[in-house]
């Protein structure tokens, strides 16, 4: 079965960006979990249930919202790990296959995209945010900006580092 020479192929700033992406969506995730599960965040207990319906459905929504977004962002480390250009083994059907190059390029080059333009989208109502919640919030979330440049940075790391792989026969 094919492998790829994956140690020699990784730069190590590569490695360092894709773990800096789940490392920057942390922050508002657990900024989200502390809304959710009542830790006061700065907003006064009429905004909570008003916009965010909390208590109540929306600590669903929002723990939902945190675990999803901290899953997409580790997706990022695919982009170096052998398991983002090989398929793992345990998979039906598909296991111990290549990863097409473009299978990986393109959505993760359209999540860069679409991660840039939310972030910064939401960064334009940061002033109609509370003022007491501003800098609990601020810290929280401007992390996440950098999301969809560092996903950018490593997807073409990935796509210049697979269009010279050589597949090595073990």
């Amino acid at each position: 079965m094919p492998r790829v020479d994956h140690a020699t192929k990784v730069p190590r700033w590569a490695l360092w960006v894709a773990h800096a992406v789940p490392l920057c969506v942390l922050p508002s995730g657990l900024w989200r979990l502390a809304m959710s599960i009542g830790i006061p965040v700065g907003f006064s207990d009429s905004v909570l249930r008003e916009d965010y319906d909390l208590p109540g459905w929306g600590a669903v929504y929002t723990i939902g919202l945190a675990v999803a977004l901290e899953g997409l962002a580790l997706l990022t480390l695919g982009l170096v790990y052998p398991w983002g250009e090989v398929v793992p083994r345990w998979i039906p059907f598909i296991g111990g296959k290549s990863v097409p190059r473009i299978a990986a390029v393109i959505p993760a080059g359209i999540g860069a995209a679409l991660i840039t333009m939310i972030t910064f989208s939401q960064l334009s109502m940061w002033d109609k945010v509370d003022s007491t919640s501003l800098p609990l919030m601020g810290p929280s979330y401007a992390p996440i900006l950098a999301w969809g440049p560092l996903l950018a940075v490593v997807t073409v790391a990935y796509f210049i580092r697979r269009g010279k792989a050589t597949l090595l026969v073990s």
